[in-house]
């Protein structure tokens, strides 16, 4: 009698607007459940200094000031995805934008037996977005975080980590800018809310309220569903 096949790792996506706090919410849930979060960015970055075949792609692409193809982007998430720290789980955070890239990934996941098991929607207010983004900053030594109104240091001017007194502000955090990008976003998106809804695995989670209140729901929703898996 063969042995019970195991069951494949987990795989979840976290979608939300900028400032929904994807980021925040995914090293959260690796800290609980052993996850592993991938993100699209980092993962461009470490192919390239690894030298792989799909590595290699990626950066004649990049240093031709182009935009890295979807056919890339999968075969780096191939790899890493096949890789054994990923065996526990992992949350793509950046990954799929498209409807286009959620079929690739579909597709992508069919080869080694798994598939989306979560799809979460951090669903927040734009209004509040706008406020919550256009006032962030951060000191420009170490990098901590701060907010006009939200997170101020102790001293004004003055990081509380460091004690550095250089703090910059992204170019695109404008009010103006962060609205365009919502809207971006929200045309982007809706599609591949269909797309998950129709697949039975989207959740939706209220995301606007303190970190902890949201990681809680957050993992609520995590621990049913994979149980259930």
């Amino acid at each position: 009698m063969d042995a019970a096949k195991a069951a494949p790792p987990p795989v979840l996506i976290l979608l939300g607007p900028p400032g929904a706090g994807k980021g925040t919410q995914a090293r959260m849930l690796e800290d609980r459940f052993g996850y592993v979060q991938l993100s699209t960015g980092d993962l461009l970055r470490a192919a390239v200094a690894a030298g792989t075949e799909a590595g290699k792609a990626a950066d004649d692409v990049m240093k031709s000031g182009g935009l890295v193809s979807d056919e890339i982007v999968i075969d780096i998430l191939r790899d890493r995805i096949n890789a054994p720290d990923c065996a526990s789980g992992v949350i793509l955070d950046g990954f799929p934008r498209t409807a286009v890239q959620a079929e690739s990934l579909d597709a992508l996941l069919v080869e080694s037996g798994q598939r989306i098991d979560i799809a979460v929607s951090l669903e927040v207010d734009d209004e509040a977005m706008v406020d919550r983004i256009a006032g962030r900053y951060s000191c420009a030594g170490c990098g901590e975080g701060y907010h006009d109104t939200f997170k101020k240091p102790a001293r004004p001017d003055q990081c509380d980590q460091c004690g550095g007194t250089q703090m910059k502000r992204r170019a695109d955090d404008t009010a103006e800018a962060v609205g365009t990008r919502l809207k971006a976003y929200h045309a982007q998106t809706a599609p591949l809310i269909t797309h998950y809804e129709e697949a039975e695995v989207l959740h939706r989670v209220r995301a606007m309220g303190p970190i902890d209140e949201v990681a809680t729901a957050l993992g609520t929703v995590v621990r049913q569903a994979t149980a259930t898996a």
